[in-house]
């Protein structure tokens, strides 16, 4: 067990974050707070607390059950989950407390918090070190802690969105060339949308999904097209084989059932963006802060499911070439259908219109969907008809 009093010099809190990575590890659910405090406070960073933020991206919650929660449009700790930067305040006795953004690559968990007497250069290093820690061993132990599921929840969820949720990849992913951020609501009574995003070698691979339906049944048809889909793309498939080998097993394990989707490649070095329409809204291209509604339009074919026998022919693939900065965005159609309480839309001007806004004022891309989403859920008062979800790559090949 480390001891409090350790000299913290360089070499003795690099083995302090050694022997920390172990101790987690090791620890249950109910020991990880604890585990880490003790660590933190060896190299000399005071007390420290995880807050995780929740499925809705409003509320930074407590690993610890004694704390309390934070909102993260209206406290300190969340301006440092939303701008991914460091902040810092008095605690009112003379010390410190540190707000630093937990994330694993482009995904954001939550925010660390440490309470010390003093900051300088290496405390500063060590609390970014641990940080950068910490959203590594969150992630790795979220997969069979299910602690960690039940922190990030306000309310009880349903059976349907408790399926699709277990297939959901993270909700953010990103290289130093593109990142690739999605939202999804309502986060507890999900009908049939989803999405799916991941990387091979050199190229993104991004999908959304709407299923007929509200129920379990289109959830399930929802996760049997990502299972196809990721089998074949682990297979090696191209996209044309992928978009057939969905139609394929849907059709034949799922034949009432049908589903609307869209499959992208982007090829990373080159900005060439190859995608299937499969009776699905067109995806959207904003360049330079304007929307050019038609550029990926393309004509409309049937939805996915349907038996060889009733399709018109092989998928169609289109490719255009994307410019640096460029954004697409993918969305199902509750996101502009939604209505407020007079019936009017939420609209595809206001929804492109939020984007471009939110992006000319500095914001990143995860934040400018979380602010989106927010504001279609605003607009319904919390209450959507049908699912929403948006899914956008953003491609910024560094050089050019």
């Amino acid at each position: 067990m480390v001891d409090a009093d350790v000299s913290t010099s360089a070499g003795a809190a690099e083995q302090l974050l050694e022997e920390l990575v172990s101790a987690t590890q090791q620890a249950s659910p109910a020991e990880f707070p604890a585990v880490l405090n003790r660590y933190a406070g060896a190299m000399g960073l005071g007390r420290a607390v995880v807050h995780l933020i929740d499925l809705q991206q409003r509320l930074l919650l407590p690993l610890a059950e004694d704390e309390t929660e934070l909102p993260v449009d209206a406290s300190l700790a969340g301006w440092a989950y939303r701008t991914d930067s460091l902040r810092v305040e008095e605690d009112g006795t003379g010390g410190l407390v540190v707000w630093l953004p937990l994330a694993n690559g482009a995904e954001r968990l939550g925010v660390l918090r440490l309470r010390m007497e003093s900051l300088d250069g290496l405390r500063l290093w060590r609390s970014r070190a641990l940080a950068s820690l910490l959203g590594l061993v969150i992630t790795s132990k979220r997969t069979y802690i299910d602690t960690f599921a039940q922190r990030t929840r306000t309310r009880p969820m349903q059976l349907s969105t408790e399926m699709v949720r277990a297939f959901l990849p993270p909700r953010s992913i990103g290289t130093g060339r593109v990142i690739s951020t999605a939202v999804l609501e309502p986060a507890y009574e999900l009908g049939g949308d989803a999405f799916d995003h991941s990387f091979t070698e050199d190229v993104l691979h991004a999908t959304i999904l709407d299923a007929m339906g509200h129920d379990l049944a289109s959830g399930l048809a929802t996760s049997v097209a990502m299972a196809g889909s990721r089998n074949a793309r682990r297979t090696g498939a191209d996209l044309a084989s992928l978009v057939g080998a969905v139609d394929s097993v849907l059709s034949t394990w799922l034949p009432d059932q049908f589903c609307t989707g869209i499959f992208t490649q982007l090829h990373m070095p080159t900005g060439v963006l190859r995608w299937s329409n499969c009776g699905h809204p067109s995806p959207l291209l904003i360049r330079r802060h304007r929307l050019l509604e038609k550029e990926l339009e393309r004509p409309s074919e049937p939805p996915l499911g349907l038996p060889a026998s009733l399709a018109a022919g092989p998928r169609q693939i289109h490719e255009a070439a994307l410019e640096p900065g460029d954004r697409i965005l993918l969305y199902t159609d509750g996101v502009v259908e939604s209505r407020n309480e007079g019936g009017e839309q939420f609209g595809l001007d206001r929804f492109t219109d939020y984007i471009i806004r939110s992006t000319a004022a500095g914001q990143n891309a995860t934040e400018v969907l979380r602010l989106l989403i927010h504001a279609i859920l605003d607009h319904r008062r919390d209450e959507l008809s049908d699912d929403a979800t948006i899914l956008m790559i953003e491609w910024r090949p560094p050089g050019r």
